[in-house]
């Protein structure tokens, strides 16, 4: 009997719910679902601001108290949905409704932290009595602002709470822990692609700002956090920083260079912290291929002889460590099993540069050097870089061997027609001078794409070719056919110039300017593995030194 009430109060319908609620009056605080909400549940939870506004004049402070099946009040419901107004509504009418607790004795102040509602959390917490959070609360709530990247309420919660910092969730969790897991809170770098940058500010979105302004304020959480944690003893920071999840090593793993920076900059002991496995933060580094962190090891000085030298039970250095195949979600940041395998390559020679020489022949337990280890962990690796390379070359020289037999077959067709005495009716035209350079260049330039490609295909494919050979031949392979898909178009031109130039002028520049379309296209398809393989192979390299990856 209650579809009219519940359909009313899903869509907003208030004269429908009204009428309704006048024939069966008790239906105000009926539950009408399997799950046992009230109207008032299912229109906050479907966002309905004004139907709430009216539902709530008519009843009962208590009656807004009414728990479902899981002992969420409509306030948890308002908490989910983000509109800040409903939930106004409900607690001017019942101000305790922020004490009553919902499903798994949670607040819903806590709810909209999940959820990451910004002007809600704000709201309730601005209504919420201190007196009734327990320090199991506050703890949740820390872990669950941090989660949602709402910094600037985990400090308003944090600052008059000392000690709230190194208390530990259900799961053994820290603050820190969780700050460990949000590199791009500390980047300062933005998530967005280069489009979004320039269009959403001109849809009136200041997201660049947001960004930057939740980078500060994880700075200063974070300050404000670790700030707690010096005041303890050296032996419980060494424990808080090692389990249960090691969030000195999840910082590594993920990256986060800030935060790990932030943390050795004031308690500088951390570089010699390891895990159970005898492994730095710098062996983690290697593990997930995180080059940033792995450079602070050059700002150490003689320490960084010391630290390479840490080995596990198993008998296994830091190149060991590099030999390994890295995790997919680091090999998969650069295009291409090629590519891939070159950064593979520049990770394993980086590393056996600072080991210690006899680190280079080292046996793990299994009789393997890191070298051996290298080739048995790339061998997948090294078979898909093949496949990459011959597929990519292959396609590649059908172009390039097509341009070469038109523009060589052009040179003897030339445009006009010859004279009696061979030459042509055109040569002294400055347009047919254009013909004739382009020309042979597409030819010179297709057939230099060819040779470069042919070679790709007859390459042995040794381990060591991936690092600049074929890389190399590629690029330059690449780079020659754009130059001779270029030249052929301007041949094309200069040769409908010569036709047409004089009868029909004004064709001739929509032309060129429509022959710039597929040179235009390839170089946008193409630019990003070639502007890639240039960046590593030609450019500083990913192991470049610059004087903001100093430590101190």
């Amino acid at each position: 009997m209650y579809v009219p009430l519940y359909q009313a109060a899903l869509t907003g319908d208030w004269d429908k719910a009204k009428e309704f609620i006048r024939l069966h009056p008790h239906a105000l605080t009926a539950r009408i679902t399997k799950g046992r909400e009230t109207a008032l549940h299912i229109a906050a939870g479907a966002k309905q601001t004004k139907f709430v506004e009216e539902l709530v004049k008519l009843m009962d402070a208590k009656d807004l108290a009414l728990q479902n099946k899981y002992n969420n009040t409509a306030l948890c419901f308002a908490a989910a949905s983000g509109i800040t107004r409903i939930a106004e509504v409900m607690v001017q009418r019942n101000k305790y409704l922020p004490t009553v607790r919902g499903s798994k004795g949670v607040t819903a102040l806590h709810v909209a932290a999940l959820l990451g509602n910004r002007d809600m959390v704000r709201f309730l917490f601005s209504v919420t009595d201190d007196k009734d959070l327990t320090m199991e609360d506050c703890i949740r709530l820390l872990i669950a602002t941090i989660s949602s990247d709402l910094y600037d309420v985990a400090l308003d919660l944090l600052q008059p709470r000392q000690g709230l910092a190194i208390q530990r969730d259900s799961n053994g969790e820290t603050a820190l822990h969780v700050l460990a897991r949000k590199p791009f809170a500390f980047s300062g770098t933005s998530k967005l692609g280069i489009w979004q940058r320039y269009f959403l500010p001109m849809l009136g979105m200041n997201v660049v700002q947001e960004e930057k302004l939740l980078h500060m304020q994880a700075l200063t959480l974070l300050k404000c956090i670790w700030e707690q944690v010096l005041l303890l003893d050296d032996s419980n920071i060494g424990d808080l920083l090692r389990s249960p999840s090691r969030p000195l090593f999840v910082a590594v793993e993920f990256g986060n260079f800030e935060f790990i920076v932030e943390l050795i900059r004031s308690y500088p002991d951390l570089i010699w912290k390891v895990d159970e496995e005898s492994r730095s933060i710098f062996h983690i580094a290697v593990m997930h291929r995180q080059e940033k962190i792995f450079k602070l090891i050059y700002g150490i000085g003689a320490h960084k002889d010391l630290i390479t030298s840490y080995k596990d039970a198993n008998n296994t250095n830091m190149l060991h460590l590099a030999g390994k195949l890295a995790p997919s979600n680091r090999l998969n940041i650069v295009s291409g099993a090629a590519l891939q395998m070159q950064r593979e390559l520049l990770w394993f020679k980086e590393v056996e540069k600072n080991v210690q020489p006899l680190y280079r022949e080292m046996r793990n337990t299994e009789g393997r050097t890191p070298r051996m280890l290298f080739t048995e962990e790339h061998k997948e690796l090294v078979k898909e870089g093949e496949k990459w390379m011959k597929d990519t070359a292959s396609a590649c020289m059908l172009v390039a061997m097509f341009i070469t037999t038109v523009m060589f077959a052009a040179i003897f067709t030339v445009p006009g027609g010859n004279s009696n005495e061979g030459t042509p009716n055109f040569l002294q035209a400055k347009s047919f001078i254009i013909f004739a350079i382009s020309d042979a260049s597409a030819l010179f330039s297709s057939v230099t794409s060819i040779l470069m490609f042919l070679s790709i295909l007859t390459s042995r494919y040794a381990d060591e070719d991936f690092l600049e050979s074929l890389p190399k031949r590629l690029i330059i392979g690449l780079t020659t056919l754009f130059f001779s898909i270029a030249s052929m178009l301007i041949t094309f031109s200069a040769t409908f110039f010569v036709l047409l130039g004089n009868q029909l002028a004004w064709i001739v520049i929509p032309v060129a300017l429509t022959a710039c379309v597929p040179v235009t296209l390839f170089a946008f398809l193409q630019f990003p593995l070639l502007a890639d393989m240039m960046h590593s192979t030609y450019g500083s390299g990913i192991f470049a030194w610059q004087s903001k990856d100093m430590l101190y």
